[in-house]
Formats: structure tokens, sequence, C-alpha cells
């Protein structure tokens, strides 16, 4: 049996990319501090820098067939301010929005978005039903609740590897579902309003 320590990045990114778990871990193990440190240099939040880290290794893991490695540890630190400049690219616009809502008056919503919301919120609980229990479970914590994959890994009592799975399980399967639920949906809509 190989001993992936020994590999080099290079020899361990092809493994990873013929989908071989364990050279994804060896990845992992290898530059998940530095790349945290990276993280929290630009954040300034562990919290935040742990989620960005984590965000950036399901990245890898997810795109690892379709991604043009030529040299990991530049790509990964690449990938990391990507995910870094996402994030406070949201963080800027949630605080523009937040003060927008502070500055202006209530708007109402019409009917008609009020019952696409609850259609939309009816769809995505179903879907979420149909999950098996553990990824339905961190998929609602994390992604519904809120709440950081950390935490949702000691609530539950599963490994972080093992709560990235679900989570990425999850989301593909509720995205793929979503995608042919709302596609159905415009048709009937489509159908309701032109008949």
């Amino acid at each position: 049996m190989i001993n992936l320590k020994n590999l080099s990045d290079d020899e361990l990114t092809i493994l990873m990319k013929n989908g071989i778990e364990g050279a994804f871990d060896e990845i992992y193990n290898r530059y998940w501090d530095k790349l945290f440190y990276a993280a929290y240099r630009m954040v300034k939040s562990t919290q935040v820098a742990e989620e960005i880290t984590q965000d950036t290794f399901m990245l890898v893991w997810t795109k690892r067939q379709t991604l043009d490695i030529q040299s990991l540890k530049p790509y990964l630190a690449a990938m990391l301010r990507y995910e870094v400049y996402r994030y406070l690219a949201k963080s800027k616009q949630a605080e523009q929005t937040q003060s927008l809502i502070q500055h202006t008056e209530p708007k109402s919503v019409s009917i008609e978005e009020e019952i696409e919301n609850k259609l939309l919120l009816e769809i995505i609980t179903k879907l979420t039903n149909q999950l098996p229990e553990k990824c339905r479970l961190v998929f609602q914590y994390n992604k519904l609740q809120d709440k950081p994959l950390s935490d949702v890994c000691e609530e539950m009592k599963i490994s972080q590897k093992t709560a990235e799975a679900h989570l990425t399980k999850a989301l593909k399967v509720i995205r793929i579902n979503l995608s042919n639920a709302m596609h159905m949906l415009l048709q009937l809509m489509l159908l309701l309003l032109f008949s």
C-alpha cells in the first residue's frame, strides 16, 4: 500500500482527480492550517476563516475532475483568495442591504410573491425530507438554520469530512431536483397564464 504522506503534491493531485479520497485527505491535512491562517489574516474571524477554508476544500473535492491544477499550493491559495473575496463582497452587499432596509419604508409583498415564496419553501421542504436522515439534518442545520459546520459536527457527533460529504450530497440532490421542480412550476404558470 502506498504511503500518501511520501507523495508529492503533483502525485496527490493526480490521485485525487481519479477519485482517491485518501489523496484528498492528505492534501487537506497538508494544507488546511496554511489556508486557514491565510484566510484568518484577511477576515480576522476564526469562524469565518474556518468556513472559507472548508468551502475551498469542498470546492476542490467537488470539482476535482475538471480542475486544471498545474501547481497545487498556488492553486489552493488562489481558490482561497477567491472564496475570501466572495465572502467580503457578500458581507458588503449584506451591509448595504441592511442599511437600505433601515432607511426605507417596509414594502408590501404582493399576493403572487407570497404564493411563490410559499411554493418555493414547500418544494425545498419536500426535497429536504426525501434526503437520508443525517444528510437532511446536516443540510437543515448548516443551510437553513445557519449553524457553522463545526457546530453541526459536534452536535451530530460526526467528523468534519462526513458532514461535508452529507452537505455536498444534499446540495447536489436539492439543486438538481429544485431545477426540475422550478422548470415544471414555470411551465404550469405559463399554461395558466395563456389558457
